[in-house]
């Protein structure tokens, strides 16, 4: 691994850690907990020793040639190992109720600090995309983007979880088992300082594999989440046009590349953890052999040489857990950087200070250019028209001409003009801050978002302040949403299930339409408001919508010419410019591009 890795490997934790300082008092009772438990292991091979050469030799039998007897010395020495024998099952049941307690007190302390530190995360990556740029969630897969969320900080709950547990108990029980074979026979334990750099190599190298594997591991897994959510997004368009096959093949091969990724970690974990036990046993066959030479023999009893087997053969265990919990841990290191990375990128700039309570509605586009990021073509270009307040202006031109563009611009939703200003009363929106700007304008766009809730909730979505049933039922009457509320099983306590699933297009729109007229914003935003309408309910909400219009400016943007006839100006636009400006009558009779996609929809 190279040193930029292990710098960036460190600085990850390191910043991970950051999560656990408000949990201080609960990693330190876990970690002491986990040390105890360890301890205990050690001891009880310590005690191993006493309990040959005191309860069963009386004293300490020397292991001299093969086939030697133990001498059980006096009637003082029997009276002493009697004493031990009796004494032994008590130590054992005092280490292991020891033992006991300290996993249960290390066991729930790092389930606690794994379960807070992925709450905290999650809510943090969750708040960061509420405040990233719609520019950023436009480049991004939505199947990534939900992964962040929930998968990868899973892996992270494993890096702060049962790694910890892992790493901290079994660190300390080896090094607890090496310090007591020193003591035991310092001699015989040199040969562990030969194979522990070449198990710390084999670690090095497969930590390395294990995270590079795990990055792609997390890509694929995103891949996953995408298709699964695109399929379930269309499910009725794949019955429809019989796309089940194609949507089968898809899934499998994006499948099929999780699970390969998989194998590759699960190969690389395989061959690592018998590789370290084989070059774990080759330091037990030297200990084995050494003890028959008879210089080292000198000294070694049978509870000596018992208990310094017995240690090497407890440390393999924790030797081999240390392998395997490198792939969780460098899993989590590599969720972690990814999660890290999303929450490093920039929110959306508010450097506006402006704040007002309510705005006149004045708006002014003074000469607009707007690009979109990485798209050398203009999407705006020149755009200049004002609009007083109680004015509506409409917006009409194909689709891809750039009338979604300039209703985003107004609310800030994209940023950095290319040249021009646009002013909301005189001032330029820059100014406002976000939460300012926004609160002065209601969207209804084509696109509706209803929630998993019941329709009142939905109408009074974000709604500041309280809210009374009755501005909910006012509302819902002026979009003429209660035609059919009324008829419903629980009226507006009705459930309408995931994004209003239960409703028609025309419903949504309206409750849409409802939560606008709630808001009550001096600037209103119809993207499309009533494209998903039949004729009869067009009518109805039109009817709603010149009632709201009144005192308010209104921006609506329509492929439906009938419903902006009673605009005060209209706007043609056509690959971001404004090709024609005027009134409906003024338009037609001008006989150019309006007139021509009037005909087109009325033939006439």
């Amino acid at each position: 691994m190279t040193t930029s890795n292990k710098n960036e490997t460190w600085m990850v934790f390191k910043r991970l850690l950051g999560y656990l300082k408000p949990l201080k008092t609960v990693f330190i009772c876990a970690i002491i907990a986990l040390m105890v438990y360890a301890l205990v292991d050690a001891a009880f091979i310590a005690m191993i020793k006493p309990f040959i050469d005191d309860g069963f030799g009386g004293g300490a039998s020397k292991i001299s040639t093969v086939g030697s007897s133990l001498d059980f010395g006096t009637s003082k020495g029997f009276n002493a190992s009697r004493d031990v024998l009796i004494l032994a099952p008590f130590v054992v049941i005092g280490l292991f109720t020891l033992r006991g307690l300290a996993n249960f007190a290390s066991t729930y302390c790092v389930a606690y600090m794994s379960a807070r530190l992925i709450q905290d995360m999650r809510q943090q990556v969750f708040e960061h995309y509420l405040k990233l740029p719609v520019s950023y969630m436009d480049r991004e897969n939505t199947g990534n983007l939900i992964s962040r969320v929930t998968y990868d900080t899973e892996q992270i709950a494993r890096a702060s979880g049962s790694a910890l547990i892992t790493i901290v108990r079994d660190s300390i029980t080896v090094l607890g088992m090496l310090g007591l074979m020193f003591y035991l026979s310092w001699q015989l334990s040199l040969c562990i300082l030969v194979i522990g750099p070449i198990i710390g190599v084999v670690i090095t190298v497969v930590s390395r594999r294990f995270r590079k594997v795990s990055k792609q591991i997390q890509a694929a897994m995103g891949g996953v989440t995408a298709a699964t959510e695109q399929m379930l997004k269309g499910h009725k368009n794949v019955l429809s046009f019989g796309g089940q096959k194609v949507e089968s093949d898809r899934f499998f091969t994006i499948n099929d590349r999780n699970r390969y990724q998989n194998m590759k970690l699960a190969t690389t974990q395989a061959i690592s953890q018998p590789l370290v036990m084989i070059i774990g046993s080759f330091a037990l066959a030297f200990v084995l052999y050494a003890a028959s030479i008879d210089s080292l023999k000198t000294g070694l009893t049978a509870g000596t040489f018992a208990s310094l087997l017995g240690a090497m053969m407890a440390m393999l265990q924790p030797i081999k857990n240390l392998t395997r919990v490198n792939a969780d841990f460098q899993r989590g290191i590599a969720a972690c950087t990814t999660v890290f990375e999303l929450l490093d990128t920039s929110p959306e700039v508010d450097t506006g200070t402006y704040e007002i309570e309510r705005v006149r509605g004045d708006l002014c586009f003074k000469h607009v250019d707007f690009s979109y990021q990485n798209q050398p073509k203009k999407a705006l270009n020149g755009i200049d028209f004002s609009v007083k307040q109680g004015q509506t202006i409409a917006l009409v031109g194909r689709s891809g001409s750039g009338k979604s563009t300039i209703a985003s611009l107004i609310t800030r939703f994209y940023s950095g003009l290319s040249a021009g200003e646009i002013c909301l009363d005189d001032v330029p929106i820059e100014q406002y801050s976000l939460k300012s700007l926004r609160e002065q304008v209601a969207l209804v766009s084509q696109q509706v978002t209803l929630f998993n809730d019941t329709i009142a909730n939905n109408i009074a979505y974000a709604y500041s302040g309280d809210v009374t049933r009755e501005q909910i039922i006012h509302a819902a009457e002026l979009a003429y949403a209660m035609e059919f509320i009324k008829d419903l099983p629980n009226g507006l306590d009705t459930e309408i299930g995931e994004n209003g699933v239960m409703l028609s297009g025309g419903q949504r729109q309206r409750i849409a339409i409802a939560r606008a007229i709630l808001r009550d914003a001096p600037v209103l935003i119809l993207d499309e408001a009533t494209s998903a309408l039949d004729t009869e309910s067009e009518k109805a909400i039109q009817r709603g919508l010149d009632n709201l219009r009144q005192n308010r400016t209104s921006v609506v943007i329509a492929h439906r010419l009938s419903t902006i006839e009673s605009a005060d100006q209209i706007l043609v636009i056509d690959q971001g410019r404004v090709i024609e400006r005027g009134t409906h009558k003024g338009l037609l009779e001008k006989n150019g591009a309006y007139a021509n996609l009037y005909q087109m929809q009325f033939g006439e």
